[in-house]
């Protein structure tokens, strides 16, 4: 399994035009067969002037099939949509294994 940890920041003032790219393009990698998890957040939304933040937490059966997301069509059609709206983008990949339930008790 592989895990991807991302953060990107974006032109607040895009953040509204930016939120149906986004919902569609997770619609979509949703019915991806690799995907196993998929989960994006909006950290902060750039009211106060500052870049608005999201987060994301993905789990893959494997690299080829992250490989196959970002070669699909739904990611081309967010890519167009959304370009220009972010400042920055970094996302880390790391390989998974002996995964459990996290226990606390």
């Amino acid at each position: 399994m592989i895990i991807v940890i991302g953060r990107a920041e974006l032109d607040p003032a895009r953040l509204a035009d930016v939120r149906p790219a986004l919902t569609e393009m997770m619609r979509h990698t949703f019915e991806e067969s690799g995907c196993l998890s998929y989960s994006l957040a909006i950290e902060h939304d750039g009211a106060d002037g500052r870049p608005a933040v999201l987060s994301l937490a993905e789990r893959w059966v494997d690299e080829a099939a992250i490989r196959e997301h970002a070669a699909s069509p739904h990611m081309a059609a967010f890519n167009k949509a959304v370009a220009g709206a972010f400042y920055s983008f970094d996302a880390r990949m790391f390989d998974a294994s002996n995964e459990r339930p996290l226990k606390l008790k």
